[in-house]
């Protein structure tokens, strides 16, 4: 790879996930600071929602943070960030249905999230180990330690890809369930829609420069066994 395709790849592996980030930041805003019609607040959309589909012992609790939204398995909790947790805004009723929409998925055994739990150990081993043997093989030229950093690496891409069909679902179930539910009218499903679109590009984004990565990777691997 000459030095302007290297210097083209890196930017478009570093501009790529920044403004993923940047976009999904400034949809929250914006619609952050639109109130909902229903008047109710992030968290009791989450216990509306959750209480509609029986999940009764799911908890709704407060976390800090921004946007450190998320759903917890182990304890089953979904875990809002305080201004969702507190607010009356369409953003934030988007965000704690998707979350809702992760926990529905736990309780209904869906296939790409039990796949995505079973992958989280072995990903992150990957995760954390790939590099060291990457570097050491690019290093030293050694073929065998460069393809075992590949292969420890192709773990933490594949749970990366398999979280995309996870949280593209729990996007789906939080746009049906906030209509459903009355929670969301008229023009705010569609400005819902928009937070979770911005937020699922994030994923998207971080998936396409792991692969990009992994297969950069991979054609150094073999211009390596050519040159053997």
């Amino acid at each position: 790879m000459s030095l302007g395709a290297t210097l083209f790849y890196f930017a478009i592996i570093l501009i790529v996930p920044i403004w993923a980030q940047m976009k999904v930041k400034r949809t929250y805003k914006k619609y952050s600071q639109q109130a909902i019609s229903s008047g109710i607040t992030g968290a009791e959309t989450a216990r509306r929602i959750l209480d509609d589909n029986g999940l009764y012992d799911v908890q709704v609790v407060e976390s800090r943070g921004f946007l450190s939204d998320h759903y917890n398995p182990m304890t089953k909790t979904v875990a809002l960030s305080s201004h969702n947790y507190h607010g009356h805004s369409v953003a934030g009723a988007a965000v704690a249905a998707h979350e809702v929409g992760h926990a529905i998925q736990d309780a209904e055994s869906y296939a790409f999230l039990r796949f995505r739990h079973a992958l989280v150990p072995v990903a992150n081993i990957g995760s954390n180990a790939s590099w060291i043997f990457i570097l050491i093989g690019i290093l030293s030229q050694a073929s065998g330690m460069l393809l075992l950093g590949i292969i420890l690496m192709a773990a933490g891409v594949l749970f990366q890809l398999i979280t995309l069909p996870v949280e593209f679902n729990a996007s789906s179930r939080a746009r049906e369930l906030v209509i459903s539910s009355g929670i969301l009218r008229n023009e705010e499903e569609h400005k819902a829609k928009k937070v979770l679109d911005a937020a699922a590009l994030t994923y998207v984004a971080a998936a396409a420069v792991a692969v990009l990565e992994l297969l950069r990777l991979v054609l150094i691997y073999v211009g390596m066994q050519n040159e053997d």
